[in-house]
């Protein structure tokens, strides 16, 4: 059995850890109707609007690329993801976007 005297360490990182939160990724702007176009918006075109992408991958032979935040504290959970999968040319093919953000919720709903 572990000493009651090296819990205290352990309990007071997990407090300091739970009160200042846990973030995922970076935050970026929840896309508009305008800010991206299928068959014409970019890739440079996306670096400029959200930054760099958090994640690449390939679906379905699909390049994609995936913006992520997040934020765990102790009133909750908030994140958005958007993913966007290009043509051969670097043009979007389609994508998706799914938020919790309150702002994002009042304006998709």
């Amino acid at each position: 059995m572990i000493p009651r005297r090296r819990w205290v360490p352990v309990l007071f990182v997990a407090g300091l850890l739970t009160a200042c939160g846990l973030v995922i990724g970076r935050d970026f702007p929840s896309p508009t109707p305008d800010m991206i176009r299928t068959g014409k918006t970019t890739k440079a075109d996306l670096v400029r609007f959200f930054g760099d992408p958090y994640q690449v991958g390939i679906d379905t032979g699909d390049l994609t690329w995936s913006w992520l935040y997040g934020t765990k504290h102790s009133k909750g959970e908030i994140a958005k993801e958007l993913t966007v999968r290009f043509d051969a040319q670097g043009v979007v093919r389609t994508y998706s976007f799914r938020s919790n953000h309150p702002e994002d919720m009042a304006r998709l709903r």
